[in-house]
């Protein structure tokens, strides 16, 4: 494919992209927040095992989601612009709509055949199942709605709607699980009251009313949304398996207490950190896809703002991780505190997952995500392997050294295998930078610890504000050196 540097165009978007990201980051920003709350709250009204409960319904709903709905939502990200300048949107929603409720009624289908097979496989109670199943109708819907606001560059809708769906589960859970002592399936009912609602505002939102006639589904759009979106289907499920399958794992091997704590240290990192960290893709995504479509060379504003990334990602996940029994003592209750070992490996996992997000971006872009899913595979069974390997001997440290090891190996042969013409540029001087300010910031925790300063809060504060000053610093002379030269 031959590219058009367009030099004007590239900055235009680029400002587009930064007003998207500060429209979207209140979204985010909140959502970091409610995830932070979601446990110390749920800790503090469920026990170990009921905990453990909730954390393999979640991944069990993230498992068939994947299977049977998130990838057309995606599917209708990626190609809305194209059919929107067709003018064939209403034929273009129908087929998306009609794919959406196939898959719906598959799901029923293949869970009642074979539910035996996922009570045994998953290790699930057999009304958790079927609650799950329930649940999935209004969290796909909400899925298709949430990726179309997107892709009308809809971002304040966006926020909205995220922050309004965020606390009204808290809400409704806190209040099934308190005064209905229902337990885990508390948290389950309060998601699928709060997501009912949510789809509603979503459905307006979108204005999905004005752009949907049911028509007679187009065939021909149906070879490119699956050609797309079955190999994500396949990636996210690798994926899957990298980041959650180690819980069922643990559970058929600990039981549900140490699942819990899995569960613990799964959602105090990557939950958590790739919502804050998707303040930059999900504003960047649409309108790079955008550009790539009108043959604009995409390649330097990925790289500017993966260095972004870097910059803003780094910094708190090593903090987090040096201090992680403090951290996880802020967060839970004192019944998971054990959860502190997992917390390096699965920042550090989590770091590199979302690092892929501008190393894959490539295959997206091509229509070639058959290869993430083959690299995500690869990781997705050498993290199973590993897990079960690791879990019998070191447990909680097994897990997280399964999970790490799983996503540094995506990463890697992310960087390894690329496209022509696609190739990721990486942002050297921003890494240089970051090197240089993270000395001086490594001699003051030295010194933290020398003096025997005792608050951690404080201590992580301090040092990443002088990160990012040491960083200015060190930005500016780079600047002035580059003027006199």
């Amino acid at each position: 494919m031959e590219y058009v540097e367009n030099k004007e165009v590239e900055e235009e978007q680029t400002r587009g992209i930064f007003r998207d990201m500060a429209k979207y980051a209140p979204s985010k920003i909140v959502g970091m927040l409610g995830n932070a709350l979601i446990v110390p709250v749920y800790t503090s009204l469920l026990p170990p095992e009921q905990y453990g409960l909730y954390s393999i319904s979640i991944a069990l709903l993230s498992f068939l989601c994947i299977l049977f709905s998130d990838w057309v939502g995606l599917s209708g990200l990626r190609f809305f612009r194209h059919h929107q300048l067709m003018q064939d949107m209403p034929k273009y929603l129908t087929t998306l709509v009609s794919i959406l409720t196939f898959n719906i009624a598959l799901m029923f289908l293949v869970s009642y055949i074979f539910r035996e097979n996922f009570y045994s496989f998953f290790h699930i109670p057999v009304k958790y199942f079927f609650a799950i199943l329930l649940l999935i109708i209004p969290v796909a819907i909400r899925a298709l709605l949430f990726q179309l606001i997107r892709a009308q560059l809809k971002s304040m809708s966006f926020t909205f709607s995220t922050i309004l769906n965020q606390f009204l589960t808290i809400g409704l859970s806190v209040f099934f699980v308190k005064f209905f002592h229902l337990g885990a399936m508390g948290m389950l009912l309060g998601m699928a009251v709060s997501i009912s609602l949510i789809d509603l505002l979503l459905i307006y939102q979108s204005n999905i009313v004005k752009w949907f006639k049911l028509q007679k589904v187009e065939w021909t759009f149906l070879i490119p949304i699956f050609k797309y979106g079955v190999p994500i289907a396949a990636t996210s499920m690798s994926a899957w398996i990298i980041n959650q399958s180690n819980k069922f794992i643990m559970n058929s091997i600990k039981g549900f207490s140490e699942a819990g704590i899995v569960g613990v240290g799964y959602g105090l990192t990557l939950p958590l950190l790739l919502t804050i960290f998707a303040i930059i893709t999900v504003a960047a995504i649409p309108r790079i896809i955008n550009m790539y479509e009108e043959k604009i060379d995409v390649r330097p504003i990925i790289s500017r703002f993966c260095g972004y990334y870097l910059l803003i990602s780094l910094p708190v996940i090593t903090l987090m991780s040096v201090y992680a029994v403090d951290y996880v003592d802020i967060f839970a209750n004192e019944q998971f505190q054990a959860a502190f070992k997992l917390i390096p490996y699965f920042a550090f996992g989590t770091f590199f997952l979302a690092l892929t997000d501008y190393t894959t971006l490539q295959y997206h872009l091509a229509n070639k995500t058959y290869i993430e899913f083959i690299l995500k595979l690869i990781s997705g069974i050498v993290g199973v392997g590993l897990n079960i390997w690791l879990i019998p001997s070191y447990g909680l440290v097994g897990v997280g050294i399964a999970t790490l090891a799983a996503n540094f190996l995506y990463f890697l042969l992310s960087i390894i295998i690329v496209l022509p013409n696609l190739r990721l540029q990486l942002p050297l001087k921003t890494i240089v930078k970051m090197f240089l300010a993270a000395i001086p910031s490594a001699a003051v925790y030295y010194a933290f610890v020398m003096f025997n300063v005792n608050n951690a809060i404080v201590e992580m504060s301090v040092l990443l504000v002088l990160f990012y000053c040491f960083y200015w610093i060190f930005a500016q002379l780079f600047s002035q050196n580059k003027k006199i030269s």
